[in-house]
């Protein structure tokens, strides 16, 4: 299987899982991002990708600034 588990970096430095099975990721108008999971589940982050290990199945994202 292709799909990866997304973090999210809080300020302190600490990953918190968001969603797991994640197939495709969109990045969208206002540093927002579309995640995408494996069966149709959708989740909406305003987050930018930071780190992708695919070899681990784990992408972190960092949370973007408020507009």
């Amino acid at each position: 299987m292709c799909q990866s588990n997304v973090y999210l970096q809080t300020e302190n430095g600490e990953e918190k899982l968001v969603m797991e099975d994640v197939s495709l990721i969109t990045p969208l108008d206002g540093g927002e991002t579309e995640l995408v999971g494996l069966f149709g589940d959708r989740l909406t982050v305003k987050a930018r990708i930071k780190e992708m290990d695919l070899l681990k199945h784990r992408i972190v994202m960092q949370a973007t600034e408020a507009s």
